[in-house]
């Protein structure tokens, strides 16, 4: 909370109730949750006056990759928030695979004017060669061809799967490190302002194996 963050999106997250009760967080403006495990789901907590929705388009069939309506007065951008988990039927819509499968599903006009991608997403290029088709790479390309850009790779100047930064310490172990968060947003919302930061090991380690993408400086239509 010392971030004063706008919007939150936080995967392997307990239900509201849990936090109401324990007053960690406060102050928000609104709290939407998926998941079946009240301990274990997908969330995306909204501040500063922003507001988010379920979209109307929402298909459970990719449960963890949820269109969100994000507003602020009268303006709305859609943000799909993603959580990529293993199928329990197929290897192929496992992980990057419901992944491409969601964008093509949600591949709407809207789509590709002013949409953000944000989330755990499980890849990265460097196991491209695990799928012929929908892997990392394509994901990359397809959502690139919309104007729509890895905030990471485009201020670091780093290509997919060349990463300096982990975003992943593989059950918080220091010498298992990749990067799998991932935050994609329209190129024309960049400024000289927009910043990325990678939460830091020392910092939040004893918290998760993940550390946060953080976010700041996006001009976004709202």
């Amino acid at each position: 909370m010392k971030f004063q963050p706008d919007l939150l999106v936080v995967q392997e997250c307990e239900q509201e109730s849990k936090y109401k009760k324990s007053q960690l967080i406060s102050g928000y403006t609104d709290f939407l949750w998926f998941g079946d495990n009240p301990n274990k789901g997908l969330a995306v907590l909204s501040f500063n006056d922003y507001k988010v929705a379920l979209a109307e388009n929402y298909n459970q069939a990719f449960q963890y990759i949820v269109p969100i309506l994000l507003s602020k007065g009268k303006n709305e951008i859609r943000v799909y928030i993603v959580w990529a988990m293993p199928h329990p039927k197929s290897s192929i819509k496992s992980y990057v695979g419901q992944i491409w499968d969601a964008i093509n599903y949600y591949n709407e006009p809207a789509f590709s004017k002013e949409s953000l991608w944000i989330g755990d997403w499980n890849s990265n290029a460097i196991w491209d060669n695990q799928r012929k088709a929908s892997n990392h790479t394509s994901i990359v390309n397809k959502l690139e061809a919309s104007g729509i850009v890895s905030l990471y790779h485009t201020l670091r100047k780093e290509p997919p799967g060349q990463e300096k930064e982990p975003t992943l310490y593989l059950l918080k172990n220091r010498d298992k490190p990749y990067h799998m968060d991932y935050c994609f947003a329209p190129r024309h919302c960049i400024s000289d302002h927009t910043t990325v930061e990678v939460g830091k090991f020392e910092q939040w380690i004893t918290l998760s194996d993940h550390m946060p993408l953080i976010i700041d400086g996006l001009t976004l239509p709202l």
